[in-house]
């Protein structure tokens, strides 16, 4: 499948919601931050969350600036660290988990992406699942350095790392250790690292994201 832009205007382009970086996720309405099960038990969340609130305060004509989070269909990461037997039982649990941390770090729950045709979530958000059911096919890890994803590629695993100029280099390494060690297990080899940097942050921030990013061994061509 090739490169699809992310659908968007005027209205919707601002609007960022807190994903899983499973290569399946696609949002067509709405930018994506990738996390891991979309920060679920994901030791330092609360601190990234402060990190990301920061960054949204330098996006340029932003009238809201509320973060959205949505669960995930067939999440392997959901259903390893809540020790469930299948998927059906990983959707539910995501859901319900995902809308406690919603109420728990003021964030707007939007639903559940679904295999199936785009559908409209609340809150202004819209997306699916776009892989093969039970199938990982990605062949790499993009890093998202300018504020979320822009351009949606099935070969790759998201990563966010547009919130790395607000955050302390301790809490960055545990946060990105953690999801690049989870996605070269699902993908059962070392993966090759990309970057996506164009975005609304200011070109400054960018060059910081990166520059903590290559500090800490994750070189990328």
């Amino acid at each position: 499948m090739s490169d699809k832009k992310i659908l968007e205007n005027e209205e919707t382009k601002a609007l960022l919601v807190i994903a899983c970086g499973d290569e399946g996720v696609q949002i067509n309405v709405g930018r994506r931050l990738a996390f891991l099960g979309a920060g679920l038990k994901l030791a330092g969340f609360d601190q990234v969350l402060a990190a990301l609130r920061q960054m949204l305060e330098l996006y340029p004509d932003m009238s809201d600036r509320q973060l959205r989070l949505v669960a995930s269909e067939e999440n392997a990461y959901v259903k390893e660290i809540l020790n469930l037997n299948d998927f059906d039982e990983a959707n539910a649990s995501m859901q319900q988990h995902l809308q406690f941390l919603a109420d728990k770090e003021n964030l707007l729950y939007a639903g559940i992406l679904p295999f199936a045709d785009p559908l409209e979530l609340e809150s202004g958000i819209k997306g699916h699942m776009v892989r093969p059911r039970n199938i990982h096919i990605a062949n790499k890890i993009c890093f998202t350095l300018a504020g979320g994803e822009t351009t949606y590629n099935l070969g790759q695993y998201l990563i966010s790392a547009d919130w790395f100029a607000f955050a302390n280099q301790e809490l960055i390494k545990s946060i990105i250790d953690t999801q690049v060690k989870f996605y070269e297990k699902l993908a059962k080899r070392p993966l090759k690292f990309v970057i996506e940097d164009k975005g609304d942050l200011p070109s400054e921030i960018v060059e910081k994201n990166r520059a903590i990013l290559l500090s800490l061994g994750y070189n990328f061509t």
